[in-house]
């Protein structure tokens, strides 16, 4: 495949994939109504009607050939609209239309063969055009009954929509059509008459009656190249339509400029042959003699790999800084002025450039949340569960490569709360709850880090019932009586375990635990479960607001140098003997403002050797994170820095390093290695 049939095809799947997330929305939200609104039917009919487009253009068969059935069907609801008796068929219908063609683009993804047996589900779609054509209800209200119209096939339907707006000639100047826009599309436009196609269906919802050159668009290739060459051309019936979408065409996406034509005023008021011969042969004049810049909407769509190589390039960038600082640290003697200004100006920019980089590759993270939607309707159906799916902060923002990568285990997790997690009809009845169940998903920036949770008021988990089957699979290690909650649900977390004796479609809760958290570790993240019998359940993940670069405080212990990240640090402080109590078990507690705090000591955590032992001569930082808060002792403080994270070896990964309080590694100005410290499993480690 070469580079532009490649850059055709990517731009394709976004648009494509784009264009169904959209449809879904569009059709969960007439499903929860009950009902098509107008708006609505007119967007699934233009989306069906673009994808129809493009794959035609990409001779992907199978797509163009189902969007093209499902905007026949569209067609005729928007004409003649539908009696409401028909709704919960359509809904039914234009879900699976969703998922096949989802299924298709997955396949045109992993450059898979497309579905070539599609004469059932085609014949399924025109079987209910048939069947609502006999009773829908048209714009005068009266039902359209008539039998010729019963026997028009889907594809008729759509000619009728297509004949209409395009003769079979249309000039260029058409005395029936003098006013006309020439539009100029920007140069490196994809498939520019596709884009056309797009533009016309936007401007019909303005003004029906319009004609359009080159006329050939949706079926010839070439034509946009054409396109390209002289411009597109689009031609209405009078000034008054002309006027009104004008700023349709300057806001198109696409749009570079465009040009006023009207016929000469003197030939608009005369009724002379000479004139209208005039007018048959063309002769218009540009308004103005001017083009029109088209006001841009100032975003464009980046390659994630560009900007996966952005933040590689600033890490170095960082790493650079960070060496420069160190060079004018390590000097004696007076520094030149200039340069201790230039230093500082770079760290400046360096940090300015940082958040820059940083913020162009962060998305809300509600495109991950709406997908929900869906399952939690289809599984409510399938399942014949009353359950809400419950949305919060779904505008926060996150890294897209953590997106990408948290999609696969809410989805699980979603799942598993809807097959295991709520009560079928009869159980919920027989307790107090609401007869509708809930689950809520949840995302929260704090500061440094986003908490996303997956919750749901269902039945919850028996804590004894989990430890009873670890005991059965000879998981346990010690006593089961100094199992804490925390460790016990752990388990649920483990490769093979679950708590559903019996397979379902679904799953049970706990099946793939062990891949949801492997997936989120994956990312830096981490994963902790609670729940509650009768309550609920409630899943965390953890997760870096980015992957690349954190705000650190270098300690160090002995000749080892640790990383705490900034957020995670709440106070730094010396403490005296007299302040460290002990409690039943001997472990060290810190009294800080009337508040007791555990005490870890990193040099025993890490098995390091130091000449610092008492904690007079060290210094001790309080930190904290969603879950707990505690104090750690280290030897000195050497200051606060900008540090890349680079990832443990995968080789690492079978010692469970991640567990003992260990996220990664960074690179210092003098080229040594300091650990970053992750503070949650530090202490629950130790």
């Amino acid at each position: 495949m070469d580079s532009n049939m490649e850059s055709m095809l990517e731009v394709y799947l976004f648009e494509t994939n784009d264009l169904l997330e959209h449809l879904d929305e569009i059709l969960l939200q007439c499903e929860k109504a009950n009902s098509f609104d107008s708006d609505s039917i007119n967007e699934i009919f233009r989306i069906m009607h673009t994808i129809k487009g493009s794959s035609a253009m990409m001779q992907f068969n199978s797509l163009a050939t189902i969007s093209h059935k499902v905007e026949d069907l569209f067609f005729y609801v928007r004409e003649n609209g539908i009696d409401a008796q028909y709704n919960d068929e359509l809904f039914d219908l234009m879900f699976k239309s969703s998922d096949f063609i989802k299924d298709e683009v997955a396949k045109v993804e992993n450059n898979e063969p497309l579905t070539t047996d599609i004469g059932t589900f085609e014949q399924e779609i025109n079987d209910f055009l048939k069947k609502i054509s006999g009773g829908a209800s048209g714009k005068d209200g009266k039902a359209e009954a008539a039998p010729k119209q019963e026997q028009k096939s889907a594809q008729e339907t759509a000619q009728k929509e297509e004949s209409t707006p395009q003769p079979a000639a249309v000039a260029p100047f058409d005395k029936d059509y003098p006013y006309s826009v020439r539009i100029a599309f920007e140069d490196d436009v994809e498939m520019a008459n596709l884009r056309a196609v797009m533009l016309v269906q936007s401007v019909k919802d303005i003004c029906s009656e319009i004609k359009y050159v080159p006329q050939d668009i949706e079926t010839n290739p070439g034509s946009a190249e054409v396109i390209l060459k002289d411009g597109f051309l689009l031609c209405f019936k009078d000034e008054k339509g002309m006027n009104s979408s004008l700023k349709t065409i300057e806001n198109f996406v696409y749009t570079k400029n465009y040009t006023v034509i009207t016929p000469p005023a003197q030939e608009q008021s005369e009724n002379s042959s000479e004139a209208k011969a005039k007018n048959e042969a063309g002769k218009p004049r540009e308004a103005g003699g001017a083009s029109h810049p088209a006001v841009k909407q100032n975003l464009i769509n980046v390659n994630l790999s560009k900007l996966d190589n952005l933040m590689d390039l600033m890490g170095e960038i960082v790493i650079t800084e960070s060496m420069v600082a160190s060079t004018q640290a390590g000097q004696t003697g007076e520094i030149d002025n200039n340069y201790n200004k230039a230093s500082r100006q770079l760290r400046k920019l360096t940090d300015e450039l940082q958040e820059v980089v940083m913020s162009i590759r962060m998305v809300p993270i509600s495109g991950v949340f709406q997908k929900m939607n869906r399952i939690v309707r289809d599984m409510s159906k399938k399942l014949d569960k009353d359950v809400e799916l419950v949305m919060i902060g779904e505008d926060t923002e996150v890294d897209k490569t953590i997106i990408d990568n948290i999609g696969d285990p809410i989805m699980h997790l979603v799942r598993n709360a809807m097959d295991h997690g709520i009560e079928t009809k009869e159980e919920r009845a027989k307790t107090n709850k609401p007869p509708k169940g809930t689950v809520t998903l949840s995302a929260q920036n704090t500061g440094g880090e986003i908490l996303i949770s997956v919750q749901d008021d269902g039945a919850g988990i028996d804590k004894q019932a989990v430890l009873n089957k670890a005991k059965r699979q000879g998981m346990l290690k010690k006593p089961e009586k100094d199992y804490t909650t925390r460790e016990i649900y752990n388990f649920l977390l483990m490769p093979g375990f679950s708590t559903n004796e019996v397979v379902t479609e679904y799953s049970g809760r706990g099946v793939g635990m062990d891949v949801v958290k492997k997936n989120v570790e994956k990312i830096g993240g981490d994963v902790s479960l609670t729940s509650e019998p009768g309550k609920g359940t409630k899943i965390i993940f953890k997760i870096p607001l980015t992957l690349a670069i954190v705000n650190g405080m270098k300690v160090s212990v002995g000749n080892s140098v640790f990383t705490i990240p900034i957020n995670n640090i709440k106070q730094l402080f010396r403490i005296t003997q007299d302040q460290i109590l002990h409690d039943t078990d001997g472990n060290e507690i810190v009294m800080l403002r009337n508040q007791y705090f555990p005490l870890l000591r990193l040099h025993k955590a890490f098995n390091l050797e130091t000449e610092i032992q008492n904690v007079e001569e060290g210094i001790v930082i309080l930190v904290e994170t969603h879950e707990k808060a505690y104090c750690i002792f280290a030897d000195s403080l050497l200051g606060e820095q900008q540090v890349v994270v680079k990832g443990l070896p995968a080789y690492l990964n079978q010692f469970e390093i991640r567990n003992t309080g260990i996220s990664g590694c960074a690179i210092l100005g003098d080229g040594s290695i300091s650990i970053i410290l992750d503070i949650l499993n530090l202490y629950s480690y130790n």
